[in-house]
């Protein structure tokens, strides 16, 4: 009997770091447009955990209650095996998390195991739910329990919001169009490529995951490792370049950097070899880039004409942007996107932002006095959109929303909207401590400009904080 608790303590340990590493941190099941499905059989099985452990911690089942139980436990066989085939079909697994798979139902075929050695001796008994106390392991296993449960609820209500997760923009590029997408199984590409399909529009991305991103798109997007891997005969439309690991999250260690500027650089250079040897040349290359260009220091209004600022995300920005100058020699049509912070609720910084405001924890950083420079998913993919469609646009834009209020005034409008209080400040020593000079994007802020922008004929669908806020939170 001990030994079958202890296989379930186990068993709890290895779900909870399945839950929190692969579906919370590295996949981010919730924020997934495409994983209702896998969602709602989480939900089930997290509450058939936690009856089950609920049950098992401070129980015995005699007597027909055996039959209850047999039933939990094929419910929860059958439900693993769903899950494992609808996994398969939707998307690929890192190998940690289908290494920790495989323990879970190895370690949960043992535990059953030995349950199915105790059942003719409970079968036997008076019917009842015979009361017992195994100290510290029925209280872990009651921890355990209410854990599942609040996963269950928490994947129930993440599977009925899927569906909010999708744009449905019809993005309009003019006409049917063939088109080049690195980063493309990205927060905004993703989304981005998904317009594109609806569209009807010919893709082709380049991923070092090939068969992650045609599992991501059901097989309807074309994807290889390289642009090297294509035909100089090959002709696209346009190439759009959004390639890049995430900025803001880890410290900016050497290695750190290393891998945000290769990510950048080598998926650059890749594009860029194909399109100096292809036969017929796109007519634009879209270019991502991020207001990180112009530096944390800035005491008056930043501008597309204002010079590069200081740090290391100034010059990630500037190498990255350097690397498609040749192309207006070229004759190809160049737009080069500096992005601001992009809010949507698929991924991105706004969720993780919403967090602690969800719990009552929601802060003003530092001063406070630093600018929140954002911009809504939809206008992003929108701007995209239009610039294809529209010959004239070229050129270096700032791809911020025209309001860029002071992160005070941003916390306050979320705590607000949010019915949460806002009255902690979070001193930056310890964000610098904690974070580096990486703290430095939540810290500091200059306000910037997208007149430029608005001035070409852009118009955004959302140009205020609290009208995107009423449509993302």
């Amino acid at each position: 009997m001990e030994l079958f608790f202890y296989l379930l303590v186990a068993q709890a340990l290895m779900g909870a770091f399945d839950t929190v590493y692969h579906h919370e941190l590295k996949v981010g099941l919730p924020r997934c447009p495409t994983a209702g499905l896998e969602l709602r059989i989480h939900s089930i099985r997290a509450v058939l955990y936690g009856v089950l452990f609920g049950g098992l911690a401070w129980y015995e089942w005699h007597g027909l209650w055996v039959w209850v139980l047999i039933g939990l436990v094929a419910a929860e066989v059958v439900l693993m095996l769903w899950d494992f085939a609808v996994e398969d079909q939707t998307r690929a697994l890192p190998s940690s998390e289908r290494i920790t798979h495989t323990l879970l139902a190895i370690n949960g075929g043992a535990a059953f195991l030995l349950l199915a050695l105790m059942l003719p001796g409970w079968l036997q008994q008076e019917t009842t739910l015979w009361r017992v106390n195994y100290g510290w392991l029925s209280w872990f296993l009651s921890a355990s329990a209410a854990g599942f449960a609040l996963v269950g609820i928490r994947d129930g209500l993440s599977a009925g919001n899927t569906p909010r997760l999708e744009t449905a923009l019809q993005l309009d590029l003019g006409k049917h169009s063939r088109l080049l997408i690195s980063g493309g199984t990205g927060f905004i590409g993703s989304a981005l490529v998904r317009e594109l399909l609806r569209g009807g529009h010919q893709l082709t991305l380049i991923s070092r995951h090939p068969v992650a991103a045609a599992l991501l798109f059901s097989g309807r997007a074309r994807v290889v490792r390289k642009a090297a891997e294509l035909d100089s005969g090959e002709i696209f439309d346009a190439v759009i370049n959004l390639a890049g690991a995430p900025v803001v999250g880890l410290p900016w260690t050497e290695k750190r950097k290393a891998v945000l500027l290769a990510s950048r650089v080598n998926t650059t250079n890749d594009l860029m070899g194909f399109v100096r040897r292809a036969t017929l040349a796109p007519a634009i290359w879209i270019q991502a880039s991020a207001i990180g260009y112009y530096g944390s220091h800035a005491d008056e209004a930043v501008t597309e004409q204002s010079p590069k600022g200081q740090g290391f995300a100034a010059e990630l920005c500037s190498q990255w942007e350097q690397l498609t100058e040749d192309l207006q020699v070229m004759g190809i049509r160049r737009v080069v996107l500096r992005l601001g912070l992009v809010f949507g609720r698929s991924g991105g910084s706004l969720p993780m932002m919403l967090i602690p405001f969800r719990f009552g924890f929601g802060s003003v950083l530092g001063s406070g006095k630093q600018h929140v420079a954002w911009v809504h998913l939809e206008d992003v993919l929108r701007l995209i959109g239009w610039s294809i469609k529209t010959p004239e646009v070229s050129g270096t834009f700032n791809v911020v929303a025209p309001e860029c209020p002071y992160y005070k005034n941003f916390a306050v409008l979320i705590g607000h909207m949010m019915r949460r209080p806002v009255v902690l400040r979070m001193p930056a020593a310890p964000l610098n401590f904690m974070l580096g000079e990486m703290a430095s994007v939540l810290l500091q802020g200059p306000k910037i400009t997208s007149s430029r922008l608005q001035d070409s004929g852009f118009t955004f669908s959302f140009p205020g904080l609290r009208s995107a806020l009423i449509d993302l939170i």
